[in-house]
C-alpha cells in the first residue's frame, strides 16, 4: 500500500510537468499546460485516496441533488395547482440546480484519472457551465427573496407578482447570467485547471488589471450584491412575522382566549420557523461562496492554506445546491407567516 503522500497512482499517466518536481500538475495533458498557472507547480499530488473519496462524495451526493430537483420540476410539470407565478421561481432554481450538477460528471472521469484528462476545450465549457447555473441559481434566490418580501413585508398593498412578471425575471436571470459567463470566452479573464486539477473555473491568480478587473465586478453582482439583499430582505421579514404574532397573541389576550391559532400550530410559532429559514439560507450562502470570493485578493493568490479554503468553496458551493430548500407553495400566503 503506497503511503499518505505518495505520488504513485493505480492509473498513472505520462508526467508532462517541465520542473521536474512532483505537483498536482504532473499528469495534465501537455496542450493544457499553457492554461496552468505557476502558482499550482508548489503543491505535491494528492493521495490517491482522496480522489476515490472525493468520487464516491460526488456519485452520492450528485444523484441524490439530480434525482431531488427532477422530482421538483416534474411535480410542478405535473399538478396544475402548483403553478403559480411564485413557484416559476422555484422551479426554475431546481432547473439551474438540476443542469447544474449534470453538467459536473466529468468531475467523476477526472478523479479516476487523478486529473483533467479531457482537453482544453471541455475543461472550458466545463468552468462556463459552473459559473453560467451558479449564476442563475444565485438570481433566482434573489428573485425569490424578493416576492417573499413583497407578499410578507408589504402584505395586502403590495403588488402581486404575475406570472407575465415572474417570466420576465427568469428570462432577465438568464440573458443577465449569459452576459457575465461568455466574456472568458473573448480574453476578458478565462477558464482554466485548478486546484488539484480535476475541475476548471474563472481564472483568479493571473495579476494583470483587465483579469482582476473581471473578478471585482463579478465579485460584486453575483456574490456581494445578492448576499446583502438576502440579509436585508429577511430581516425586515422575521421583523414582519414577529409583530404580526405579536398582534396575533395581544389579540388573543383580549378575546380571553389562550391562542387565535390551532392547537398544531402553536407547537412552532412562525416567527421561530422563519429565523430558522433566513438563518440557514444566509449562513449557507455565506459558507459556501465566501472562500471562492475571497479568492480575488492577493493573499490568497500565494497561501498555500487558501487552496484549502478554495476547494472547501467549491464543494460547498455545489453542496448548497443539495441543501438548497425547494418548497413549491400552492398559493402564497395572504398573512405574514413562514414562506
Amino acid at each position: 500500500m503506497s503511503s499518505w503522500n505518495s505520488p504513485v497512482q493505480d492509473t498513472v499517466l505520462p508526467t508532462t510537468n517541465p520542473y521536474g518536481n512532483y505537483t498536482v500538475v504532473d499528469t495534465v495533458p501537455e496542450s493544457m499546460l499553457h492554461m496552468v498557472h505557476s502558482h499550482w507547480y508548489q503543491f505535491p499530488p494528492m493521495n490517491p485516496l482522496w480522489y476515490g473519496l472525493l468520487g464516491f462524495w460526488m456519485t452520492v451526493m450528485g444523484t441524490l441533488s439530480v434525482a431531488g430537483n427532477f422530482v421538483v420540476i416534474w411535480v410542478f410539470m405535473n399538478t396544475k395547482s402548483l403553478r403559480t407565478p411564485a413557484n416559476l421561481l422555484v422551479v426554475n432554481l431546481a432547473i439551474s440546480d438540476f443542469f447544474m450538477m449534470v453538467t459536473m460528471t466529468p468531475l467523476l472521469v477526472n478523479a479516476y484519472w487523478g486529473t483533467w484528462v479531457l482537453g482544453a476545450f471541455f475543461c472550458e465549457i466545463y468552468a462556463f457551465f459552473g459559473s453560467f447555473f451558479g449564476c442563475v441559481s444565485i438570481w433566482s434566490m434573489v428573485f425569490i427573496t424578493a416576492d417573499r418580501y413583497n407578499v410578507i413585508v408589504k402584505g395586502v398593498s403590495a403588488e402581486p407578482l404575475t406570472s407575465g412578471g415572474a417570466m420576465l425575471r427568469i428570462a432577465g436571470t438568464w440573458a443577465f447570467t449569459l452576459a457575465w459567463c461568455l466574456p472568458p470566452f473573448f480574453g476578458w479573464n478565462r477558464y482554466v485547471p485548478e486546484g488539484n486539477m480535476l475541475a476548471c473555473g474563472t481564472d483568479y491568480l493571473t495579476e494583470t488589471e483587465l483579469s482582476r478587473s473581471y473578478l471585482y465586478v463579478y465579485s460584486v453582482w453575483v456574490y456581494l450584491f445578492p448576499l446583502a439583499y438576502i440579509i436585508y430582505s429577511y430581516t425586515f421579514i422575521v421583523k414582519a412575522v414577529a409583530a404580526h404574532e405579536k398582534g396575533m397573541r395581544e389579540q388573543a389576550k383580549k378575546m380571553g382566549v389562550k391562542s387565535l391559532r390551532s392547537e398544531e400550530a402553536q407547537k412552532t410559532s412562525a416567527e421561530c420557523r422563519l429565523c430558522k429559514v433566513a438563518l440557514m439560507t444566509v449562513t449557507l450562502w455565506f459558507v459556501a461562496w465566501t472562500p471562492t470570493s475571497s479568492s480575488t485578493g492577493e493573499a490568497c493568490s500565494t497561501s498555500p492554506l487558501s487552496l484549502l479554503f478554495l476547494h472547501l468553496g467549491l464543494r460547498l458551493r455545489q453542496g448548497q445546491r443539495r441543501l438548497q430548500p425547494h418548497r413549491v407553495r400552492h398559493q402564497p400566503p395572504q398573512v405574514p407567516s413562514c414562506p
